[in-house]
């Protein structure tokens, strides 16, 4: 009997769980709206989660951002200019992909100069490693001398 309370209980604390993430609806006229705006909402991301875009946060600051994308798109704004205007509200960071500009251009080329100095050490490192091989398989005339005189005596004992 214990445990039956035990479930209902929980059950009733799922249910209240589950009501507080009701999602909000919005009615679109077409389904290419629609898809514009799922697009938009993937592509801004939430300032208080910082890694979730507002479409998978729940926090209130992505519902308002949410709200302001719909009433944008509502008023017959451009991508552009609901993008500019969460720009100005909470800044950049709520890009996911940053415009180019002289403030971002070390964003935008750092994973092109990682790839191309982590290629020049690889090569330097072996043509280090070649290097030394050689060196140290290089006998000189003498110690070549001695290496056959010592196989000759070598031989010679067996």
């Amino acid at each position: 009997m214990r445990n039956i309370h035990g479930a209902l209980v929980l059950l009733i604390l799922c249910a209240f769980g589950a009501q507080a993430e009701v999602s909000e609806v919005y009615d679109f006229d077409t389904r290419a709206e629609e898809q514009r705006y799922q697009n938009l909402i993937a592509e801004l991301r939430c300032p208080k989660c910082q890694n979730q875009n507002i479409a998978d946060s729940n926090a209130p600051i992505s519902k308002d951002m949410r709200d302001q994308v719909y009433r944008l798109m509502k008023n017959g704004a451009t991508n552009d200019e609901i993008v500019g205007d969460l720009v100005g509200r909470f800044g950049e960071f709520v890009q996911y992909k940053p415009p180019v500009d002289k403030r971002t251009i070390l964003l935008w080329a750092f994973p092109a100069i990682a790839v191309v100095v982590g290629v020049a050490i690889v090569a330097g490192v072996a043509i280090r490693s070649r290097k030394r091989e050689k060196e140290e398989s290089a006998l000189s005339p003498e110690e070549l001398a001695r290496v056959k005189k010592m196989l000759a005596d070598k031989d010679q004992q067996a």
